[in-house]
């Protein structure tokens, strides 16, 4: 008896205790709080809708992020405090750099730099940190195809600190593991800890193709599925013909949860410049290669200290300590002139200049000794003659004399006469736009990228280029032509008759298109629009597309 009774007693007891508490928590005789679904509707809201319609109303509520007009509403979200059990994202995402919409009357987006700042600077945490599920409805939201791969000057300058060749692969692999930065990488760097991200491998479903099959889905969900913290099979076995898929965000226990750490060195908010540039110079000193797969990040960072913020004495001893960090510098130098992209070789020199590694002087001549030396090794291509034409907007005649003073011009090299010209060479700009009319399609394919960046000079000069694109006998490189051409919008009447006088000559559909290309984009009123609109429909090659831009310009010319 004594025993039962002591046995009852602290039953009692333990009761009392857990009424005490479920009491104080106000959680004793009240139904459980609703979940928070947090909605992103970027592009369309077929997906939203189709949730909202079918969640219990008592069991969950809605929360749009998204505030209309409103460019920093992501970190309006952030400060309101809500906290999200779910989150629906919705919008295009094809390039992996922000979910965007396609929608005319509508510029809403979201970076994933944006994402990676409020996750990393824990200024979110009642966005990210409770989530159970994420759902990224748009184009290749976990692509696994890494963005970075270490190219062969990473293997080199590995080979060149002494490792074996093997090594040097082997470390390359690893360190494109690392630095990838594939879409899903970065997706799960933002949602970490969360257990289900679902999104897509490749293409995605429209939204008006998506809500059906949620609407299927939801006829047979578990209740509570959603925030439960597991995949759902039924929903990527409907899906999964899309190319959906669910992986979990990243964990403190990932292989390169350090590459995370690293980021956040330099997006998290709670950091001073100060720490920060102390960070990117510990970041500088590691191993060059390393370097070169963070570049993205350092260039990123250094645009960001502007003028006000270097004269912080703080942060002008942190860039000081860069500055004078000589070996660092040569190291940093010697592998950015080994780079094989040209414009990885311009990135790095440009972030060598922000560091005071370089003058604006010294960074322009390592860029014409880049120009030369690609040019006698027989390395310049049509990405070579756009990195020039774009970083030199000014015309600079004294630029290409220099380089022409280096010897390793090849006269008659149409890529050679196109970066001069980019400079500003008077007689390469001509050699150039003759190239435009050329019988080979390479030389007018350069041709065609240095118009992009440099319009034709005057009159004489389209008129020109006008005639002898009716003399071409290749059609795809007349069509190159053509297109050209078409940028150039033009306004003179002899130029316009010439380039009419072609249609009915033309013997490719291509081509024919290619000229209507050209009047809609110019001042056809200068021609007769009635004999004109005659000509097109008389001579107008059959269409297996349907209505094309010849059609459009024919109507066109009936109502002018």
């Amino acid at each position: 008896m004594p025993r039962r009774a002591a046995l009852t007693r602290s039953l009692f007891a333990a009761s009392a205790a857990l009424l005490a508490c479920l009491a104080a928590t106000g959680s004793f005789g009240a139904s459980a709080a609703p979940k928070t679904v947090c909605t992103v509707t970027i592009n369309s809201s077929d997906e939203k809708d189709a949730f909202q319609r079918h969640l219990p109303r008592g069991d969950y509520r809605f929360v749009e992020l998204v505030q209309r007009g409103q460019p920093d509403w992501l970190a309006s979200a952030c400060r309101s405090g809500v906290s999200c059990d779910a989150l629906i994202i919705s919008g295009h995402f094809d390039d992996g750099t922000e979910f965007y919409t396609d929608r005319f009357d509508d510029r809403e987006f979201l970076t994933v730099h944006e994402m990676q700042r409020a996750s990393c600077s824990a200024s979110c945490n009642g966005l990210f940190s409770q989530l159970k599920a994420v759902y990224l409805f748009g184009c290749n939201t976990l692509k696994s195809a890494p963005r970075h791969v270490a190219s062969a000057e990473v293997a080199r300058s590995l080979v060149h600190s002494g490792h074996s060749q093997a090594d040097a692969d082997r470390l390359s692999e690893l360190l494109s593991e690392r630095y990838g930065q594939s879409n899903r990488d970065r997706l799960r760097h933002v949602f970490k800890d969360v257990p289900v991200l679902y999104g897509f491998s490749s293409k995605a479903p429209l939204g008006r193709s998506a809500g059906p099959l949620l609407e299927r889905y939801f006829q047979s969900a578990p209740a509570g599925e959603i925030t439960s913290g597991r995949a759902s099979p039924a929903l990527l076995n409907l899906f999964g013909p899309s190319s959906m898929i669910a992986v979990a965000g990243l964990t403190d226990a990932d292989p390169h949860a350090s590459f995370r750490r690293d980021m956040c060195g330099f997006a998290d908010e709670r950091h001073s410049d100060a720490q920060k540039l102390a960070f990117m110079h510990e970041v500088l000193q590691r191993d060059v290669t390393e370097v070169r797969m963070f570049l993205d990040h350092l260039e990123r960072y250094a645009a960001s200290v502007g003028p006000a913020q270097r004269l912080v004495p703080e942060v002008a001893a942190a860039l000081a300590a860069i500055e004078g960090d000589r070996r660092t510098r040569e190291r940093y130098l010697a592998f950015a002139r080994d780079a094989d992209e040209a414009a990885v070789q311009t990135r790095m020199m440009a972030l060598a200049r922000s560091l005071g590694w370089l003058s604006p002087a010294q960074e322009q001549a390592e860029f014409l000794r880049m120009i030369a030396d690609r040019m006698a090794r027989g390395g310049l291509g049509r990405n070579e003659v756009d990195l020039v034409c774009a970083t030199q907007r000014e015309r600079e005649p004294a630029l290409a004399r220099q380089v022409l003073a280096t010897g390793t011009v090849r006269p008659g090299n149409v890529m050679h006469a196109a970066v001069l010209a980019c400079l500003g060479s008077v007689e390469a700009h001509e050699r150039t736009v003759r190239a435009l009319t050329s019988s080979q399609d390479e030389e007018v394919a350069v041709a065609q990228t240095y118009l992009r960046h440099r319009a034709l000079a005057d009159v004489s000069e389209l008129r020109a280029v006008a005639s002898g694109i009716g003399r071409m006998t290749a059609a795809s490189a007349q069509v190159r032509a053509l297109e050209t051409l078409a940028r150039q919008r033009l306004a003179d009447a002899q130029s316009l008759q010439e380039i009419a006088r072609l249609f009915p000559l033309a013997r490719s559909l291509e081509v024919q298109r290619a000229i209507a290309g050209i009047l809609i984009r110019a001042d056809y009123k200068l021609l007769a629009p009635a004999d004109l609109a005659r000509s097109l429909r008389q001579h107008r090659l059959k269409s297996p597309d349907g209505n094309d831009v010849i059609d459009v310009l024919i109507r066109l010319l009936q109502s002018s």
